[in-house]
């Protein structure tokens, strides 16, 4: 059940910012502007699925992330191979129903585990040993639930059996991606998040946009990945789905 919060001094705040701009504070009478040029609507406007699917395939290479793609038919056997490129297991996934929804239970609950690769799927009554598992986990694994082409960008709707630090905490992360889930950039998943809220939807609390691994250039301007979580990164599109 979505709880409401408590907003504390908030007139006291608004009435603070209204006497700076040298002005009473407005109650009623506003409007959302309509900006004339809004750019951020244009960015791959008109674009089919496969298009979006060859942009997001373009942007990959410049954030160091490989895309791989598959069909649901062959995900199972695509995501054995990915996983074992990476070194194997140990591995870590979500609790969630789509890898059950794209045939990939049995994989991780029951053949893996026969071939001693370790898989410990995310189980929000276990608390800490979660996060433990993660910490020792060679492979992380999850769906994206939008994909922007724009950037490359997984966006990642947290919850009790997805915990955040699936994505980031193994050595290799690795994004299943629905073609269906591209979008062309940050603009159309924000709209998406607003019109769940406008509706009722309870939408997590904790989103991630995840645009394949960190990199940084603190130091001499050099650039080093995975400075901040995966060192490697994997997005596996399933082409029609």
């Amino acid at each position: 059940m979505m709880q409401t919060g408590t907003i504390h001094n908030r007139d006291k705040f608004l009435q603070t910012i209204a006497n700076r701009l040298g002005r009473k504070q407005r109650t009623a009478g506003v409007s959302r502007p309509n900006w004339r040029h809004q750019p951020q609507w244009t960015v791959f406007q008109g674009y089919s699925q496969d298009e979006l699917l060859e942009a997001l395939k373009a942007q990959c290479p410049r954030i160091h992330t490989e895309c791989v793609e598959t069909t649901s038919v062959k995900l199972k056997e695509t995501l054995k191979e990915v996983v074992t490129m990476h070194g194997g297991g140990p591995v870590v996934t979500w609790d969630d129903p789509r890898f059950d929804e794209y045939g990939l239970t049995h994989l991780l609950r029951d053949e893996w585990p026969k071939e001693h690769i370790d898989v410990h799927v995310w189980d929000a009554s276990a608390g800490r040993k979660n996060i433990d598992f993660a910490e020792k986990a060679n492979v992380g694994i999850t769906f994206s639930d939008i994909t922007l082409a724009e950037s490359g960008t997984v966006v990642l709707f947290s919850g009790n059996g997805k915990g955040r630090t699936v994505s980031f905490l193994p050595k290799t992360y690795i994004a299943i991606v629905a073609k269906s889930t591209i979008v062309p950039r940050m603009t159309q998943a924000a709209a998406y998040i607003h019109e769940q809220i406008e509706k009722g939807n309870l939408v997590p609390s904790c989103v991630n946009f995840i645009t394949g691994p960190s990199n940084s250039a603190d130091i001499e301007m050099n650039l080093v990945v995975g400075v901040h979580g995966p060192m490697k990164a994997t997005y596996i599109v399933v082409v029609d789905r």
